[in-house]
């Protein structure tokens, strides 16, 4: 049985982290061990992980340096073959390390193995609705233009794909291997920077189940702010992917840019900002008029969404939002069962 190593970073999480560490140890496959890193937390956090008396728990520290150099701190200490990751607020089904080892072991050819994500509220509820994305035939446009890997706590990967896209560096006194790149400003795009670089730089395929076995916390706590950092780090990430494909970030930035956009669109509309929304998507289609080509359907629906918002009294824009959900919910569900038919 191939051992998987679970890194979860920990900073500022109290209020969900034992649920977080349950998920895994409840998981039906055994044979892993759980790296929680100490992101320099200073609330309860790592005295309620020291709470589990489980042998497969480990707890790693360093200063607070954000959440990709916890993970390669993890990675580091890491004596699995596969590895895992997990954010501290999210959850796990229980057979879900049972399903990417299975899919690992019987694709020889995949490196990165990731599932579909229900959202869940801040009390764990579920919000009847799911991220659904693309399970094959992964491109590197398809992850700049729709994150296959929906999230940082979906992937499971096999510990030489890691190695093959490591770099070293001499960041905090001593040359380290980096997996992730520890860059601040590309919080919080450093996943996609990460997955980018495999599809780029490895011929690794990138491919999922059709299950959604991470429940993803939806934050009840961001702000429009958060909107503009993430587009600064999205920027980042292509400044550094013109590094090593120069060529193609050519033909991929304005799509690229666009789908993000239509993405920060549909984030401020879930944050209740319709003057943001309405900016974002129409910068969107600017950037990339062929988007109305590629996607109408998503594209007119993240316009229809802003403009009701921005527009239509708030009472009645909860309303129509309440019925889309439920029918989104609905649509996602049929088509999570004729995917795993």
């Amino acid at each position: 049985m191939k051992k998987v190593s679970v890194i979860i970073p920990v900073y500022k999480v109290e209020k969900y982290i034992a649920a977080t560490v349950q998920s895994v140890l409840e998981q039906t496959y055994k044979n892993f061990e759980l790296l929680i890193v100490d992101d320099g937390s200073p609330d309860r956090s790592i005295e309620i992980c020291q709470q589990f008396t489980d042998p497969r728990v480990k707890i790693l520290r360093q200063e607070n340096r954000g959440v990709a150099a916890a993970r390669n701190t993890g990675i580091r200490a890491a004596q699995g073959e596969y590895i895992a990751f997990l954010d501290a607020d999210d959850l796990w089904v229980p057979h879900k390390l049972e399903a990417h080892v299975e899919h690992l072991n019987s694709s020889p050819q995949v490196g990165v193995s990731f599932c579909r994500s229900a959202f869940i509220d801040e009390v764990g509820n579920p919000l009847g609705i799911y991220q659904l994305t693309k399970l094959t035939d992964i491109t590197p446009l398809d992850i700049l233009c729709r994150t296959p890997i929906g999230n940082g706590s979906v992937a499971v990967i096999r510990r030489e794909v890691l190695e093959e896209i490591s770099f070293q560096d001499n960041l905090y006194g001593t040359v380290e291997d980096f997996y992730f790149d520890d860059d601040r400003v590309l919080h919080p795009s450093e996943d996609v920077e990460c997955w980018l670089r495999i599809a780029v730089k490895t011929n690794w395929l990138i491919e999922g189940v059709a299950e959604a076995l991470t429940l993803y916390r939806v934050n009840p706590e961001g702000h429009s702010a958060q909107l503009l950092k993430k587009l600064r780090s999205w920027e980042r990430m292509l400044e550094k992917a013109r590094a090593y494909a120069p060529e193609q970030v050519k033909d991929w930035e304005k799509p690229a840019m666009a789908y993000q956009l239509r993405h920060l669109a549909r984030r401020a509309v879930t944050l209740e900002d319709g003057k943001t929304a309405v900016e974002l998507a129409h910068q969107a289609v600017a950037v990339h008029s062929r988007l109305l080509l590629e996607e109408p359907h998503k594209t007119l629906l993240t316009l229809s969404a802003a403009y009701t918002l921005r527009l239509l009294p708030r009472s009645f824009y909860s309303q129509v939002e309440n019925l889309a959900f439920q029918l989104a919910g609905a649509l996602q569900r049929r088509r999570i069962l004729q995917d795993k038919l």
